[in-house]
């Protein structure tokens, strides 16, 4: 059974489903993307990883385009462009990169987005527009809570239910206005009604990984909520998850944000770059969220829909609430920390793809 065949019978590309989309994407020609890319230019190439390397392209239209193009064919890669393309037919939210339409011909296998002007948040916290300082407060916050509401769509809307896996900065892009759009459904996985988790493969990055999912291959939700929480941390103070102190110490975010939250120093988690100019109160609920996100005990996260809630501050008795938790009174601060050092040891697929520095649309 050839690709466009296999997804006609597994209902993802099944337009009588869902009559809205029927005009959102299509089939694209090889040809019309060599022409759309000037040939997939070296000087069009936006970014890398590990599926492959992604080109700006105009369509004749004048409509600008991002195309994910395929490093090496091969079951593996085949598999995940056929998950991403069918994960990104079945949803359609404000936070979620949506797709324009995907190209199957020969060996290519090329999928086709809206082009994202602001690139990645990434790019924003640590690479090359990080100089430009373009991420003020409140851009952040809005980031914060749509890239939120783009996860809730896929845990609690889409059905079934949809467990992304690889929660990151570089996965999280951001429109013209800086509104974030959640990208990058190649390792997502879809969850039965009724089932608590999947055990899978372990697939994901670095730093982001739950570590229920990192050595026991337990992938749920809260996988997600975990590595949503070590973005808010990072977006908050502008550092990496993972850091290297010298050539034998490595610590994670947690570690050495959590100590600074129990002893009610936000001020010296905020990013320097933000110059002072925040919300104290937001600040403070950011990095609240992002710490009980990445909690180490799955059983004691809140789900996505809860952090929603938190980050808006609509409630101020669950806000309460969350700064009373027992893990911001912890003498020795164990609690929600993941040990960088450990983390060298997961058993993770990201090693067989190079570490994405500027993986600005994948």
């Amino acid at each position: 059974m050839d690709f466009r065949s296999r997804f006609c019978c597994s209902g993802g590309f099944d337009r009588k489903q869902n009559k809205k989309k029927e005009s959102t994407w299509r089939i694209f020609s090889l040809k019309e993307l060599h022409s759309a890319t000037n040939n997939f230019n070296y000087d069009n190439k936006l970014g890398e990883g590990g599926f492959g390397s992604v080109y700006w392209g105009q369509l004749w239209d004048g409509s600008q385009i991002a195309v994910k193009r395929l490093k090496v064919y091969s079951n593996k890669a085949e598999m995940e462009f056929a998950v991403e393309v069918e994960i990104l037919a079945r949803v359609r939210h404000k936070n979620l990169l949506s797709l324009r339409g995907y190209c199957a011909e020969g060996q290519e296998r090329l999928i086709v987005y809206d082009y994202m002007p602001n690139l990645s948040l990434l790019s924003h916290l640590h690479g090359q527009h990080s100089a430009e300082c373009l991420l003020d407060w409140n851009r952040r916050m809005n980031i914060a809570i749509g890239s939120a509401e783009g996860i809730l769509y896929l845990h609690h809307h889409a059905t079934p239910h949809i467990i992304h896996r690889d929660i990151k900065a570089s996965n999280v892009l951001l429109d013209a206005d800086f509104k974030a759009q959640v990208a990058d459904f190649g390792f997502a996985k879809l969850i039965p009604d009724g089932a608590t988790h999947v055990t899978t493969r372990v697939k994901g990055t670095l730093g982001y990984l739950a570590p229920e999912y990192a050595m026991l291959g337990k992938a749920s939700e809260s996988c997600d909520v975990y590595s949503f929480g070590i973005l808010l941390l990072e977006l908050a103070s502008g550092k990496k998850p993972i850091e290297k102190l010298n050539a034998a110490t490595r610590r994670s975010i947690t570690e050495w944000a959590l100590p600074l939250a129990c002893q009610r120093k936000f001020s010296e988690i905020a990013d320097p770059k933000l110059n002072g100019v925040y919300s104290v109160e937001e600040l403070k609920r950011v990095v609240l969220v992002g710490l009980v996100c990445a909690r180490n005990q799955s059983e004691k996260r809140p789900t996505i829909l809860e952090v929603v809630d938190l980050l808006k501050g609509e409630s101020k008795e669950k806000l309460a609430a969350l700064e009373n938790d027992e893990m911001f009174f912890a003498a020795d601060y164990n609690d929600g920390v993941s040990v960088a050092d450990d983390s060298s040891d997961f058993v993770s697929e990201e090693r067989e793809r190079k570490q994405e520095i500027e993986n600005v649309q994948t």
